[in-house]
């Protein structure tokens, strides 16, 4: 696949209703928009300062509940604010460099959905019945027909998107969030069950206006290649990598991480050279503090995120070790409201600004290839080569201090430790020993 900007990017997600406080606002007392989406304007120079270059904003759309219930493409959620409030919003991210990614619900809708509303009044004689998957025959205790939700969410309405009507209604909502927000990139919720044609043709609707836009597509199971081409998406997310990142480190079992690595990305691996979609938590998974045995593992975890092959990805928050389990009932612990100068934990915001510096510096991070270099349940690394440079990366996850052996280097030289002051160090192809602190890691490039 060929180069884009996506490709050097490194992600903040946030979850706005979330983080803006407004999913407790009753809808029936809140009629006129209130502009809260402007909040993210304040959060530029934080963003700035961490390095980030690209935002994805969960879903912003008119929707009954969390945003993936949308009932209006062609609106901005009323608890966030205006279309207008989003244009401005919009046009201060581009002023300020850093780029838009929106969320992308276009598998199912909400129920009062205008389309679906239609077809609950006037049953089979409704012209929007084809939007949907519908059984008029099979009345249900609650509805007069069986339609298809989205994994047995009777709130969720699955859409028809082989119908031409619904598909164009879908790109026109698209192509206008294109002009007026000048977006670039759009990750497509469920991917894994959109329909393939439909995720061909929206690609080359956005291409018409953008040939730079890129589509992610969240795929949590199964083959990426499937997905992975040039007239479909240009990434998924690789929760593969998610699971063995935090694991790997509760069960003191670096082998699994690295076996994910190696699968992935080393020579003749499944995804060499892709740009998978990293990250260590999200909008639906545990926070990654509070899912770690001990948070000192925070540090070397955020090591091996921002130097593996990938685009890395910081979910709100988390920069600065914020904690969240999910319940039975509820999401919202993963998506809390979140203030502009909230402090939590400075020294893990620091050394995550520190690793994006370095990995902005450093092409072999984003472009080199991969290769195991050590290994042992405890520590790991591995080198990242582009061309003349190269990078070396390891990790100790123990309580003591360790000596590791590397080989298989491009030549032997100097490395500068990048991570630590800089530090010097002279590394033989025959037999190097290289110390680590316990619970952190170097991050050493050759130099010529």
């Amino acid at each position: 696949m060929s180069k884009n900007w996506f490709d050097e990017a490194c992600i903040y997600h946030s979850y706005p209703l979330g983080m803006l406080g407004v999913k407790d606002i009753d809808r029936s007392t809140e009629v006129v928009p209130v502009n809260r989406i402007g909040e993210l304007n304040g959060w530029i120079p934080y963003l700035k300062e961490l390095g980030i270059d690209t935002l994805f904003l969960g879903p912003i759309f008119e929707s009954e509940y969390h945003g993936y219930d949308t009932v209006d493409f062609h609106k901005i959620d009323g608890r966030l604010g205006s279309w207008e409030d989003m244009v401005a919003v919009s046009g201060m991210y581009a002023s300020s460099g850093i780029r838009l990614i929106l969320d992308g619900v276009f598998n199912h809708v909400g129920k009062q959905f205008f389309a679906f509303q239609d077809v609950l009044e006037k049953r089979e004689s409704s012209v929007y019945k084809d939007w949907f998957f519908i059984d008029f025959s099979s009345p249900t205790e609650y509805e007069p027909f069986t339609y298809q939700c989205w994994e047995g969410h009777p709130e969720l309405v699955e859409l028809n998107l082989k119908n031409p009507e619904i598909k164009e209604y879908l790109f026109g909502a698209v192509r206008r969030w294109l002009h007026d927000f000048h977006i670039s990139g759009i990750r497509l919720d469920v991917a894994y069950h959109l329909d393939p044609d439909f995720m061909r043709e929206l690609r080359v609707v956005c291409h018409e206006i953008d040939e730079d836009l890129i589509l992610l597509g969240e795929v949590i199971h199964g083959d990426y290649h499937s997905f992975l081409a040039d007239d479909m998406l240009d990434s998924v997310t690789n929760y593969e990598c998610y699971k063995g990142l935090y694991s790997s480190h509760n069960d003191q079992n670096c082998y699994e991480i690295a076996y994910a690595l190696k699968r992935q990305f080393a020579k003749g691996g499944v995804y060499e050279g892709s740009h998978l979609y990293n990250f260590v938590d999200n909008h639906d998974v545990n926070r990654v503090a509070s899912l770690l045995k001990d948070p000192r593992y925070l540090y070397t975890l955020y090591i091996l995120l921002m130097t593996m092959p990938g685009v890395p990805s910081l979910y709100y928050g988390s920069e600065q070790g914020l904690e969240g389990m999910r319940s039975e009932f509820s999401d919202e612990p993963l998506r809390p409201r979140l203030r502009l100068g909230f402090s939590k934990d400075r020294d893990l915001l620091e050394h995550i600004r520190r690793l994006r510096e370095i990995r902005s510096e450093t092409s072999s991070l984003v472009y080199g290839d991969y290769r195991e270099i050590a290994l042992n349940n405890t520590y790991m690394g591995f080198s990242r080569r582009c061309g003349e440079e190269e990078t070396l990366v390891l990790i100790n996850i123990s309580d003591d201090p360790i000596h590791i052996q590397v080989t298989d280097l491009i030549g032997e030289g100097f490395y500068v430790d990048r991570l630590n002051q800089d530090e010097r160090i002279y590394i033989e192809n025959a037999v190097t020993y290289i110390e680590l602190r316990p619970h952190w890691g170097r991050v050493l490039t050759l130099v010529n």
